[in-house]
């Protein structure tokens, strides 16, 4: 990750990028109201297709053929091949943050089991799908404008269920109180993240998400009380 992505990520941790998801259109995008079975299908041509050839690669007559749809279907959704990319993302990434929300939320759990949930929920929505995890781990980052658009809206929204599970351990004396809770946030996704681009660029083909004990045991060995490092 380039200075100007990591700054759009400390950007979108900080909530300061504006909340365009509240409209209903992101960067100019609007969603059709209905969603029928062909617009899925062009979503999940899109991620095999832009995952396989690259975006700037691949065409929208790709796409097309990709879905079994006639090349004018695409435009009935889309305008262009960069909304294509957009809402194949949005879609993917709301059915892991609607998952996600309930691990956050779920009380009657302790923080740290919590955000052991957080992890291995990344890491299994991710290793699922190897297409998926190129377009989030490479195609999205390859556009500042992509990786703004997308910081705006999901992400910051997935930082600040991560940030509320650190402040519940905080303020149950699970976790130090000492430690920032948007660098801990940061820690964590940049530890889950890392985890998911090495999977992807590895020759060998192994369970992500079997990875989830031993990040989760670095991670909170720096932030539970009494496993101070040194």
């Amino acid at each position: 990750m380039n200075r100007v992505e990591r700054g759009i990520y400390i950007q979108s941790l900080d909530g300061t990028m504006g909340e365009s998801a509240k409209t209903g259109v992101a960067g100019g995008r609007a969603e059709p109201a209905a969603k029928p079975e062909k617009y899925q299908r062009i979503l999940d041509a899109a991620i095999s297709v832009i995952a396989q050839k690259g975006f700037f690669q691949a065409r929208v007559s790709e796409i097309a053929d990709r879905a079994g749809v006639a090349d004018g279907t695409i435009y009935l959704y889309f305008r262009s091949k960069e909304q294509i990319l957009m809402a194949a993302i949005d879609s993917a990434f709301d059915a892991f943050l609607e998952r996600a929300r309930h691990e956050a939320r779920d009380t009657a759990l302790p923080a740290a089991q919590r955000l052991r949930r957080l992890c291995q929920l990344h890491l299994e929505h991710l290793g699922a799908n190897r297409n998926l995890a190129l377009m989030f781990q490479t195609e999205l980052r390859q556009s500042t404008r992509f990786l703004a658009q997308f910081s705006r809206t999901r992400l910051v929204e997935y930082f600040e269920l991560i940030r509320s599970v650190i402040r519940d351990g905080q303020r149950a004396g699970d976790f130090r109180a000492g430690i920032p809770e948007k660098i801990a946030a940061n820690c964590f996704f940049g530890a889950v993240d890392e985890m998911v681009t090495s999977w992807m660029l590895s020759e060998h083909d192994y369970p992500l998400a079997g990875a989830t004990d031993a990040v989760m045991d670095v991670i909170l060995k720096g932030m539970e009380q009494g496993k101070t490092a040194g």
